[in-house]
């Protein structure tokens, strides 16, 4: 090999290292390998297997797959929920299986929000109540819980309904004030499970449209469902079978 090309070899290699770290600079949400395995008395249930993929920041990410597919899986270890039998994530940068107990709570409290199919709201509870427990959590003032709390209750269109329970609440109205409660914190990710579930299909238009919102808005939004036609709201969808990811698209 002349010296030339040993030269150009090696500005080769530099720039696909400088690329890589840019990638890696850029992704918020970066797994390799990795692997969910429960142990049911002699037998393996493999429910990861070998998942890598980035997540870059403020992408609308859906991730769809049938029933025992594992999505749901995925989403808790995104969420930091769970842990993996096997291989490695990071967010923002950072190894996940290297933080303690006290980081990953700053993480489920701050860095992520979480919408849920239930919604998970407290009966006895206003809606401004239930989007201001994140904070009381976090030991904010009352004062300035109550004026972040009210924000986020704007932010989703529900000013009028602040001192109402959930059961004088519609479906669609509950599901705003747990994305309002998800919002509070300013999380730089919300992560949605199903959140449409339990909603009527005029409502969850109403629902996927403020999700498109709160992406325009800046947040990363990463929607996790079994239903093609809400995935469908998403920038770009990540299909999961069998505890792999089959396909990986695009679609706007």
């Amino acid at each position: 090999m002349t010296v030339a090309a040993m030269v150009e070899n090696e500005r080769a290699a530099a720039l696909m290292n400088e690329n890589n770290a840019h990638s890696r600079a850029e992704a918020m949400i970066r797994t390799n390998n990795l692997w969910k395995t429960y142990i049911m008395g002699d037998e393996e249930i493999h429910a990861l297997r070998g998942v890598t993929f980035e997540i870059k920041r403020n992408e609308y990410v859906a991730i769809i797959g049938p029933s025992g597919s594992g999505k749901s899986t995925l989403m808790n270890l995104i969420g930091c929920l769970d842990t993996p039998s096997k291989g490695d994530y990071w967010l923002n940068g950072k190894l996940v299986s290297a933080m303690d107990d006290d980081e990953l709570a700053h993480i489920r409290n701050k860095e992520i929000g979480f919408v849920f199919q239930t919604f998970n709201l407290l009966p006895r509870a206003s809606a401004l109540h239930n989007v201001e427990l994140p904070l009381i959590y976090s030991g904010m003032p009352a004062s300035d819980r109550i004026e972040r709390a009210k924000q986020a209750l704007e932010a989703v269109e529900l000013t009028n309904r602040m001192t109402h329970k959930p059961n004088e609440l519609s479906g669609g109205q509950r599901q705003r004030v747990a994305i309002a409660r998800a919002l509070v914190n300013n999380p730089s990710i919300i992560l949605a499970d199903e959140p449409t579930g339990n909603l009527d299909s005029k409502t969850s238009t109403e629902i996927m449209q403020l999700f498109e919102h709160l992406h325009e808005r800046g947040n990363t939004i990463i929607l996790v469902t079994h239903e093609h036609d809400i995935a469908a709201h998403a920038h770009r969808v990540v299909s999961i079978l069998d505890g792999q990811i089959s396909k990986d698209e695009r679609i706007r």
